[in-house]
């Protein structure tokens, strides 16, 4: 057994701390140290989406990331995309366009398509789907998944005027 690492970062806009062995991934540490079950382990390997996060402003697979990597860094998970006033607008759109059945990939894609709209707030059709392709759903088709962004990224930009 490794001896485990002190890490320090931001989790969710929170100063956190946490011990981990240095060949944990970030996915590990979210779920089993931290108790931050809502990110989603689909393939372990990068493929699928499932576990996506921010990592200082940027999408990463947390399967891909060791959990060392984020010390002093800023982390942002599906927990941390709905305010204290409510669900954030992707969050509610994607459940008025009944964009979910499962919920596996839903956390992977409100992140993604947060890191979409904060880069490319009037993102188009085909760049949706081109950001999102990372993403891979099993239930349900994406044309809800893509209308849900669409109309999350217009509420967006309306609240920022």
């Amino acid at each position: 057994m490794s001896k485990k690492v002190h890490i320090t970062a931001t989790i969710n806009g929170r100063e956190t701390e946490f011990l981990c062995e240095p060949r944990q991934s970030l996915l590990e540490v979210l779920r089993d140290e931290l108790r931050l079950t809502g990110t989603k382990e689909g393939c372990n390997n990068g493929n699928c989406g499932a576990c996506n996060v921010m990592l200082e402003g940027r999408l990463v697979n947390s399967c891909l990331v060791l959990g060392v990597e984020v010390q002093g860094k800023e982390v942002t998970t599906i927990e941390g995309v709905a305010s204290k006033d409510g669900l954030h607008p992707l969050q509610q759109k994607f459940l008025e366009n009944a964009a979910l059945q499962c919920g596996i990939c839903t956390p992977g894609f409100i992140v993604a398509a947060k890191a979409l709209i904060e880069q490319k707030p009037k993102a188009n059709e085909q760049q949706i789907r081109h950001y999102l392709a990372g993403n891979l759903c099993r239930c349900t088709g994406y044309d809800k998944i893509v209308r849900a962004v669409q109309d999350a990224a217009k509420e967006c930009a309306g609240k920022a005027k």
